[in-house]
């Protein structure tokens, strides 16, 4: 299968941690997702100007959440890399956006691995972009920038089409950016 068109590999390796984030070994994807193993990852949120912000509806090629709303762009980090690299390099793949670290990548806070985000330690960061981006057909459906009371409505009325972990991590996006 053209690997363009995938949107992950069951074999891709993450690094598996303790509960508190020290790294334990490694496995692929799938036996990380089915065995439930804590594991790493990053979430980004891309503000515009006018406070709008951008998500994304994921692929149905998604082997979690396909076709629901998710943060601007979320990622695995891959075994051995680091939060701040996982992140600009998720930007890259998934909506074309190429950024620098510590140049207007701002990290908010991170989350415990817990049900909720799919026992992932995850790493949230802001930023303000305003496009235009380049959709990666594997990884994302379309995107969309909202007000961030539709977010919430949309949650609060909607919530089967939000991922489980964004809803998680979007009322504690707006105790910070607020």
């Amino acid at each position: 299968m053209d690997p363009f068109l995938t949107a992950q590999r069951d074999d891709e390796l993450f690094d598996v941690v303790n509960d508190r984030d020290e790294v334990t070994g490694q496995a692929t994807r799938k036996v990380v997702h089915r065995g439930r193993l804590l594991h790493r990852s990053v979430h980004a949120l891309a503000f515009g100007g006018d406070g709008r912000v951008f998500l994304q509806k994921r692929s149905m090629l998604k082997d979690t959440s396909p076709g629901c709303w998710d943060s601007s762009c979320s990622g695995h980090l891959d075994s051995g890399e680091a939060y701040d690299a996982a992140v600009v390099r998720e930007l890259s793949e998934e909506i074309g956006l190429v950024v620098q670290p510590k140049h207007g990548l701002e990290p908010l806070f991170k989350l415990n691995a817990c049900a909720d985000t799919g026992w992932e330690f995850a790493w949230v960061y802001r930023l303000k972009a305003e496009g235009p981006f380049v959709l990666h057909p594997a990884e994302v459906e379309r995107g969309e920038w909202f007000a961030t009371s539709e977010v919430t409505r949309g949650i609060a009325e909607r919530p089967r089409e939000f991922t489980r972990p964004f809803k998680f991590i979007w009322p504690q996006v707006l105790a910070v950016v607020a």
